[in-house]
């Protein structure tokens, strides 16, 4: 079931920072940030809010995520989330369902860097979040589609999380029984995973 969660949350205390005119981190992803299999308020996403608002963060998020998405689709609907929006932080975690369907190298790397130059042209800052696909795809085509992430990450000058089901994906207690995606035990974890990438991009707590 597709599904578009939007989560707002304001904080009342300024936070000084780099886009300080707005603190929005926008969250464009895939069922991986969608709370698939599971209640919104457990996804990592909501997680991230929470942790935001503990740790004296003043930024509320939202959750762009739609399960099944594709590198496509997030590129169409992008633009009109960054008018809408006008982040300080976009989190692009796309190019699982493109690798799944084994669409071409290409086609995924060069909607991910039209996503990337949208937003930094849109003044955001860009975190990347990179994924795997099974072996079972060919090493050839499997390497090339984790390859892309560093190389848009390196050409862009991106904040980049390496794979974002690090510690997760081979963990079956972490993981929905479709072997696909993390249950709900697995959000805190990916939650991790993200966090140490985001926080240079935050700027201090007052």
């Amino acid at each position: 079931m597709i599904r578009l969660l939007t989560l707002l949350w304001l904080t009342a205390l300024p936070i000084d920072v780099v886009h300080a005119e707005n603190s929005t981190i926008l969250v464009v992803g895939d069922s991986l940030s969608a709370a698939y299999g599971m209640a919104p308020e457990q996804s990592w996403v909501s997680l991230l809010q929470n942790r935001l608002r503990i740790q004296g963060y003043d930024y509320h998020v939202v959750n762009a995520s739609i399960t099944g998405d594709t590198t496509q689709g997030g590129r169409y609907r992008l633009k009109r989330s960054l008018e809408r929006f006008r982040p300080a932080i976009v989190i692009i975690e796309l190019g699982g369902n493109d690798g799944l369907r084994g669409l071409p190298l290409e086609i995924t790397r060069g909607n991910l860097a039209n996503m990337v130059e949208a937003c930094q042209e849109a003044g955001a800052v860009v975190v990347l979040a990179g994924i795997r696909i099974p072996p079972n795809y060919g090493q050839t085509y499997s390497r090339g589609f984790h390859a892309i992430y560093r190389e848009l990450a390196e050409q862009y000058g991106l904040l980049l999380i390496p794979f974002i089901l690090e510690n997760i994906a081979l963990d079956p207690e972490l993981m929905l029984a479709d072997g696909i995606h993390p249950n709900a035990a697995g959000q805190e974890t990916l939650l991790d995973n993200v966090w140490p990438v985001l926080l240079p991009a935050l700027g201090a707590v007052p």
